[in-house]
């Protein structure tokens, strides 16, 4: 088995996520990642969907997807054709003499002080899931007192764009 992340355009409706979350679940599959948001057309939302599946099943999973009434295109995209980040804020214990070592570690990964206290900072990172996974090791040994990762985000390299060309229901059943 191997990741892949899959980019699925759907109508901005109520249940829409829950019945593809669900396609993935009757199937086996662990999503390992699920970020939705709107796109820049009207009525139209973005489903990021990183899952660990073989090829072969995954291909069996974009076809039931395509054939849910609300999914208008199903394109996955591969690290090298793709630019994929994720958003991590990570709550630090920083008492005494090691603020200033969380400090120099933020620093070090282009990260920013989101929040600070008399006994903990925030800090907000984004990157390659492997550069969050380092911050998150560095930061260990302080005591991490609570940590958010948004799920995986990732767009199409280049100038094309998912939301050219054709892929709205009614064109798709002409």
């Amino acid at each position: 088995m191997s990741t892949h992340t899959l980019s699925v355009l759907v109508e901005d409706r109520p249940g829409v996520l829950a019945r593809v979350a669900g396609l993935f679940s009757r199937r086996g599959f662990n999503i390992h990642s699920l970020a939705v948001g709107p796109t820049e057309v009207a009525g139209v939302s973005r489903m990021t969907i990183t899952v660990d599946a073989a090829t072969q099943s995954l291909e069996q999973v974009t076809k039931q997807l395509n054939k849910l009434i609300h999914v208008l295109k199903i394109v996955e995209l591969s690290d090298a054709a793709s630019v994929e980040r994720e958003l991590a804020m990570i709550k630090v214990s920083a008492t005494g003499g090691h603020r200033s070592e969380i400090i120099e570690i933020a620093d070090v990964f282009r990260a920013k002080i989101v929040d600070v206290d008399a006994d903990s900072l925030t800090i907000e990172v984004t990157g390659a899931p492997e550069k969050l996974a380092a911050i998150e090791r560095l930061l260990a040994p302080y005591g991490i007192r609570e940590l958010v990762r948004s799920g995986m985000i990732a767009v199409g390299r280049g100038a094309k764009s998912i939301t050219e060309g054709r892929w709205t229901r009614l064109e798709r059943t002409a």
